[in-house]
């Protein structure tokens, strides 16, 4: 088994081993992973910290040791909290790094940070200013920034950011927590899931207070979200279906 770190900013996951096939994700800064396949360009990978997988271009990480790889998944999380920063290696280059890259692979890779970062757990009112922080950020397949961003990528960043770890895709994040019943039984910072005609997860936001939703369509917008679902107040109708509330913490 072979183990790799991303060393860059925000590198492309892939459904198949082509810059041409679907962006199913992103691997940001200091993510690190298992080399499940590895070809004379690409590798399919796993990350670590949700088993997601998908296919990543070999000159876009860094290889590690199993050694390596098992301390920085032993080690608790330390996460950049700035919209942008920098981290410099040992030639004074800059490497501009997202809010939400970890840092714990800092030594390995040889490069320094001085920017702001957390690590442990923040409470679950916390959740809120975090996803605040994504705001208008731009629809995009795939993406975990604030450059670009999609419904689940949006709900685990914000969970990632204040020490808990949720899965990476919408169906996936609708199997943790505990079901609600009614969406008065719910808490800021809960999950809301919807569904499509044939009865699949495809949609997650995250509750607010006073029966709004903060979620990723067309850009991270708030919304309001009823008993039926998601009412969009610039289209004037409810654009997704309520199908369930999870309490995750």
């Amino acid at each position: 088994m072979k183990y790799g770190i991303c060393n860059l900013g925000i590198v492309p996951l892939r459904l198949e081993p082509s810059d041409k096939t679907e962006l199913v994700s992103q691997v940001l800064y200091g993510e690190f992973f298992k080399v499940l396949e590895q070809r004379k360009q690409w590798s399919r990978i796993r990350i670590s910290h949700d088993k997601y997988e998908g296919w990543i271009d070999n000159k876009q990480y860094l290889e590690i040791s199993e050694e390596d790889y098992l301390h920085l998944k032993s080690s608790s999380p330390i996460l950049s909290t700035d919209l942008v920063e920098f981290v410099q290696d040992s030639n004074d280059q800059l490497y501009p790094i997202p809010m939400g890259s970890t840092l714990n692979g800092l030594p390995l890779l040889n490069h320094k940070h001085d920017g702001h970062k957390f690590q442990g757990k923040n409470g679950k009112e916390f959740l809120l200013e975090t996803a605040f922080n994504y705001l208008n950020a731009p629809y995009l397949w795939g993406g975990k920034t604030p450059f670009g961003i999609d419904c689940s990528g949006f709900t685990q960043m914000v969970y990632r950011l204040n020490g808990y770890s949720i899965f990476r895709d919408a169906s996936q994040q609708a199997t943790q927590g505990e079901a609600l019943s009614f969406i008065e039984e719910s808490e800021p910072g809960d999950l809301a899931f919807f569904d499509n005609n044939e009865g699949n997860i495809v949609h997650v936001g995250i509750i607010m207070n006073d029966n709004y939703i903060i979620h990723a369509h067309g850009k991270v917008r708030i919304d309001r979200i009823d008993h039926s679902g998601i009412f969009n107040q610039d289209l004037r109708r409810h654009t997704h279906k309520l199908r369930v509330i999870k309490k995750i913490i």
